[in-house]
């Protein structure tokens, strides 16, 4: 069983490795939604797979690190895609919440990024 929470970042953000001709490059604002997921087995005495406090709790600081911020100036996310955005939220929450199964970024209703840890078990997985 799977269950998420969703979550709201307002950051800015420049993509500074596009053309300067492309809208992208220029610093620009988003209003991120982000769900975390997490999967396991349902507890058969408390029927959940996870408490969404926990989950919430696990977020908090990821909120603090990024909401209202530039996320060029946050260390990892020097160019912040959604997908590199999807990755450094993983790498960041991975060890708080052992089911966590994957990170969605929507950058606008209706573009996102899916993220399910693909790059975890590679020379890539943080230490």
């Amino acid at each position: 069983m799977e269950i998420f929470n969703r979550f709201a970042l307002e950051a800015a953000r420049r993509l500074p490795n596009l053309p300067p001709d492309h809208p992208c490059a220029r610093l620009h604002g988003h209003s991120f939604q982000v769900e975390v997921h997490v999967a396991g087995p349902l507890d058969p005495k408390l029927g959940w797979v996870i408490d969404f406090a926990d989950i919430q709790r696990a977020w908090q600081p990821i909120h603090t690190a990024l909401d209202h911020r530039c996320l060029n100036e946050v260390a990892g996310l020097e160019n912040p895609t959604s997908e590199i955005l999807a990755r450094w939220i993983w790498r960041h929450l991975a060890t708080a919440l052992p089911g966590l199964s994957r990170v969605v970024v929507m950058e606008t209703a209706s573009s996102g990024c899916l993220y399910r840890g693909e790059d975890e078990t590679g020379a890539d997985a943080p230490a």
